[in-house]
């Protein structure tokens, strides 16, 4: 095949990994309902093991295709840019049917809730201790990762690294303080329906801040190795952008859930 074209386009290659990934995912879905029914996680770690391998090799010749082989030109970058923005729109609406089901049910709780909203016997967290601590660091991380890509557009190196560090930082505290609250929680995920949304809600909401924190991880290890310039450097920026989003994501949680509906 030639390596030079006519045209401003990226026609792709023949690749393994939309195959791999689609077996992962059916391995882990697979393993996700034998763990439930026979109490074995075997085939859900295979599951892992085979989405994450697929993840790196993917993501691996993505960036030797848009760092070193020149082909994410302009037109291309437009186009990925619009993907993840009609990515944010459907995780976006993902998250607005636990919003949707929350409200239903705490706008008008029925007689089974004892009428009362959080239902009986629920003891919820106090939203001025935990969660507005894991608010301020998010909102925190949000400012982090605003200046890693002021630095980077700078081109200062060092600022961006020390902005990355710190939202990576970020992450990873916001996410031992949100297991930390799972385990002192007094109510489970099959406490009426306060403790299916809450847990789901929150629950699919971490799930987000550990993906974007590994988005940014692989950000920090593609700055440490030079494939970023101050005009080429759309994966950050997609990274910054679902971060941002997990960021706004929590606010609506924060004030729904921890501190309206207590």
């Amino acid at each position: 095949m030639s390596t030079h074209s006519n045209h401003p386009f990226h026609l792709v290659d023949y690749s393994p990994w939309p195959l791999t990934g689609a077996i992962g995912a059916f391995t882990i879905v697979s393993g996700l309902v034998k763990w439930f029914h026979q109490y074995d996680n075997s085939l859900f770690i295979l599951g892992n093991v085979i989405t994450l391998l697929t993840i790196y090799q993917w993501w691996r010749d993505i960036s030797r295709e848009g760092t070193f082989q020149g082909l994410h030109t302009f037109n291309v970058t437009l186009g990925l840019r619009w993907g993840i923005i009609l990515f944010i729109i459907s995780e976006i609406f993902f998250f607005i049917r636990f919003f949707w089901a929350f409200f239903h049910r705490s706008l008008s709780p029925t007689i089974e809730l004892g009428s009362l909203w959080p239902p009986i016997g629920i003891l919820i967290f106090n939203p001025f201790q935990v969660p507005l601590l894991n608010t301020a660091i998010l909102l925190t991380s949000g400012v982090t990762v605003t200046w890693a890509h002021h630095g980077l557009i700078e081109n200062n190196h060092s600022q961006t690294l020390q902005g990355l560090f710190f939202t990576i930082l970020l992450g990873i505290y916001f996410t031992i303080l949100q297991a930390y609250e799972y385990i002192e929680a007094s109510f489970s995920i099959a406490d009426a329906v306060y403790g299916s949304t809450f847990f789901i809600a929150t629950g699919f909401h971490g799930l987000h801040v550990l993906i974007g924190t590994t988005f940014l991880a692989v950000c920090i290890f593609r700055h440490i190795n030079n494939h970023f310039s101050n005009s080429h450097h759309f994966g950050f920026e997609a990274a910054a952008w679902y971060w941002h989003f997990v960021d706004v994501v929590w606010l609506f949680l924060y004030i729904s859930i921890y501190w309206w509906g207590r």
